[in-house]
């Protein structure tokens, strides 16, 4: 069923009033992220405008977009500008929310600083901080999810120091940026008499998504453009270099190296707020397998159809994925890391999805 974008309304962040429930966006893009905020472009009419600057005043309006009578998107604009007879706005989920926010008391306001603690609970931490400041409530819910993973050692507690004035955005990002992390993405629903939205950020533990053996991507079936598959020698390495916080000698770092054939290539990744020796070296580990992996496919573009219906597959999901032309043969398990719907595409709706290589892929055809 093809789901085509009804209505795009927009609301007050702080008073929850409805500004407009019918905001006549042109060139819409949406999609949400794996681990990130996702993300929301479109053009509005200047008349529009004209008639009511606040409909889309940045930094304090709710932007949606529900299709089929359900919320598919939801979060803040942040970006509008005018150009000619075009104005465009750019918005993204309720986590970049926590880009424009700091730690300003220290540790959460004594929640911290935290030893062996689960990320889980420290970002519900960080967002009850964050939304229990004057005007600073955005109604988010984050899940209860509870996971095994550890941050914080007696050695080097996991601590938010006030005279940094640590980003909340950041902090989130290093508790999900290793490879034994949780995982989170940003969600939307209406309530049960579609009233009111429902702001969430969902956990996922030991990741979100699942392996789906029900729909695939496939060549000259639900792909429509060939996708370009860069082999590119200078972003390979199999020695990683993982960089972490400290000066001179006090510096720490991880190394995550094999041999495996090839001539050495280095990768020096810049982790300068990292202290904890067991994340520094996990994210070593996992950039080294991301970049060994030479000529993946990174982003497909889809059309609706029964091998994968649009609404069907989930942020983290692991899709087969086959990609075949004369340059290249490419079959692969690919996890899902966001997409961007297009309504309004000519020829009608289209995906645009991100993709990264799962544990393990093969490839051939180009060498």
């Amino acid at each position: 069923m093809t789901r085509v974008p009804d209505r795009i309304l927009t609301r007050h962040a702080l008073t929850g009033e409805w500004l407009n429930h019918a905001l006549p966006l042109t060139d819409l893009e949406h999609g949400p992220e794996l681990n990130g905020p996702g993300s929301l472009t479109g053009t509005l009419t200047p008349r529009m405008l004209s008639t009511n600057p606040t409909l889309v005043d940045p930094g304090t309006t709710e932007i949606y977009v529900e299709s089929d009578g359900e919320l598919r998107w939801g979060g803040l604009v942040w970006d509008v500008r005018a150009k000619g007879e075009d104005y465009s706005i750019e918005a993204a989920s309720w986590s970049s929310y926590l880009q424009h926010r700091h730690d300003i008391d220290g540790n959460l306001n004594g929640r911290g600083p935290y030893t062996f603690a689960d990320p889980c609970q420290v970002i519900r931490d960080i967002w009850a901080y964050a939304q229990e400041a004057a005007d600073g409530d955005l109604g988010v819910i984050v899940d209860a999810t509870t996971s095994s993973a550890k941050v914080g050692t007696l050695e080097q507690p996991y601590a938010f120091p006030w005279w940094e004035f640590p980003k909340l955005g950041d902090r989130v990002d290093d508790l999900v940026s290793a490879e034994s992390s949780p995982d989170y993405t940003c969600d939307v629903s209406w309530n049960a008499d579609k009233s009111l939205p429902v702001k969430r950020i969902r956990l996922g533990w030991p990741r979100l998504g699942a392996r789906r053996t029900d729909i695939s991507f496939s060549s000259g079936v639900n792909i429509i453009e060939p996708p370009e598959v860069p082999v590119e020698g200078d972003e390979y390495a199999q020695v990683v270099i993982a960089n972490g916080a400290g000066d001179g000698l006090a510096k720490r770092k991880a190394i995550s190296a094999v041999r495996n054939g090839r001539l050495r290539l280095e990768h020096v990744l810049d982790c300068p707020d990292v202290k904890g020796e067991d994340i520094l070296a996990s994210r070593a580990a996992a950039e080294r397998l991301y970049r060994m992996g030479l000529g993946s496919v990174d982003q497909i573009t889809i059309r609706n159809s029964s091998d994968a219906p649009f609404g069907s597959w989930q942020v983290g999901d692991d899709v087969y994925t086959r990609v075949h032309n004369s340059w290249v043969s490419y079959t692969a398990w690919c996890r899902i890391t966001g997409w961007a719907i297009k309504p309004h595409a000519d020829g009608g709706p289209q995906a645009v999805i991100d993709l990264r290589p799962s544990a393990s892929f093969q490839f051939g055809g180009v060498e």
